[in-house]
């Protein structure tokens, strides 16, 4: 089958000139319009890539005010349309003017067809060229959460509360054990929100001395303190127009609680010696690995600092409670840190990704990650095994761990004792609260041994 030709709007009131251009380009499928509005409804109704019209339109197809405000509205309308003005021999400064409004090309009437369909074919592959770039730039830019790998459904969710609350200027607070990704999701939020072209600003409140926090934070004016050369800003001035990313939030000093509060309610800063309310407009995302409910009854939190913080709570689950993702991520670990390290094609073994899977892992991903680059520069050969990453093998490495008819097996079993001790071994109640009948309740009984 061909292909089918691609509509070309042709925007003219002389219906003999009109006949004309459409049968002159008979190639494409040409759609006939005399006057503005026709015209408008059928840029609406066809979407051309090109239109070529006339600039002298009814009711005064004398003036070019009709022609000129079809130009701004199709260019309104459709942005990259492109758009050919007919004007007359003597119109160049019309033809000039129509092209600063936007329009892609002029031609003088009366004009040469095979020149007018080079022309327009020109406007046809700049139009396609355009598409197809902006096509590839929307594939490469890096999705947001591009260093999340999980398949567990409680991060996931996370995941689609960051994208819901970025469009908004709420405070986020994101609560998880040290490597859960909290900086990550942080980042997310800042990508996915309207700030994304302005700074992102992380500072640790627990890494800096309580003496040197306060001017970190807010800066300082010159004179301020000993040592205090020249005016200095801080983070949250740093991060203007941009977010500010407060991690371990818990440990930042009561002293310094109380002017984080007046900055959030107030959204105005004091530099340290200075005199000037400096307003801040910032969006302000917070994270810990404590417990600040606990923090706030033990008196070294403020409560109302929490409040302010919490608009938005997101907890993060431990790789532990991940099932699956443990070993998922270290695939992904292990083939980035072969190629950075020119290793060529690593895998990890069955007992490695045993032991991977059977570990707590305290340390969360940061420590996952961290075992697998050592591995990786360490081990000999290409495979990975279980004593290369300094663990010992397990025997739940073989393929019948994950044996699905023993696994259903060990799992009827279990609902069948629990049903039973449950129902103090009255056969009918359990099968009840099996969901099943009475002789497919014994059958299960025989085929497990349990009387």
């Amino acid at each position: 089958m061909s292909e089918k030709p691609r509509p070309l709007l042709i925007v003219e009131d002389d219906p003999s000139l009109q006949k004309q251009i459409c049968w002159a380009f008979d190639q494409y499928e040409p759609v006939a319009a005399a006057d503005r509005e026709s015209a408008l409804a059928q840029l609406r109704r066809h979407a051309p890539a090109v239109v070529t019209m006339d600039l002298g339109l009814p009711p005064d197809p004398d003036s070019v005010t009709e022609g000129f405000k079809l130009l701004e509205e199709i260019l309104e309308l459709a942005p990259d349309t492109k758009v050919i003005v007919l004007t007359g021999q003597n119109d160049r400064a019309n033809a000039v003017r129509a092209i600063g409004l936007g329009a892609y090309d002029f031609f003088a009437k009366p004009f040469e067809p095979e020149l007018l369909a080079l022309t327009i074919d020109r406007a046809y592959r700049l139009y396609d060229l355009q598409r197809e770039t902006r096509r590839l730039q929307s594939m490469r830019q890096p999705d947001a959460f591009g260093g999340l790998i999980t398949r567990d459904p409680g991060l996931l969710q996370i995941c689609r509360t960051i994208e819901k609350v970025a469009g908004t200027g709420a405070t986020v607070l994101l609560l998880g054990d040290s490597g859960t990704g909290k900086e990550l999701l942080a980042r997310a939020l800042h990508d996915l929100s309207q700030r994304r072209n302005e700074r992102f600003v992380a500072i640790n409140c627990a890494a800096i001395p309580e003496t040197l926090l306060e001017s970190e934070l807010f800066g300082y004016e010159k004179g301020a303190f000993t040592g205090a050369a020249k005016q200095t800003i801080g983070k949250i001035e740093t991060a203007n127009r941009g977010t500010l990313m407060l991690d371990e939030i818990g440990d930042l000093p009561l002293a310094l609680q109380s002017k984080l509060l007046r900055f959030l309610q107030e959204r105005v800063i004091d530099r340290v010696g200075g005199r000037e309310e400096i307003p801040i407009d910032v969006r302000v995302v917070c994270a810990t690995h404590q417990d600040l409910k606990a923090l706030i009854k033990e008196g070294r939190f403020r409560e109302d600092l929490y409040y302010r913080l919490a608009e938005i709570v997101v907890s993060i689950p431990p790789l532990r409670e991940r099932p699956g993702d443990a070993a998922l991520l270290a695939h992904a670990f292990v083939q980035r840190f072969a190629a950075e390290q020119h290793r060529g094609s690593m895998v990890l073994a069955s007992d490695a990704i045993a032991a991977i899977e059977a570990q707590p892992w305290p340390g969360n991903v940061r420590e996952l990650e961290n075992c697998m680059k050592r591995a990786v520069i360490m081990t000999d050969g290409s495979k990975i095994r279980a004593a290369d990453l300094g663990f010992p093998a397990t025997e739940t490495g073989d393929s019948a761990a994950l044996n699905l008819r023993q696994v259903r097996d060990e799992a009827e079993r279990r609902a069948v004792i629990t049903a039973l001790g449950r129902a103090n071994e009255n056969v009918v109640k359990a099968a009840e609260m099996l969901g099943v009948s009475r002789p497919t309740l014994y059958d299960l009984m025989r085929r497990f041994g349990l009387k």
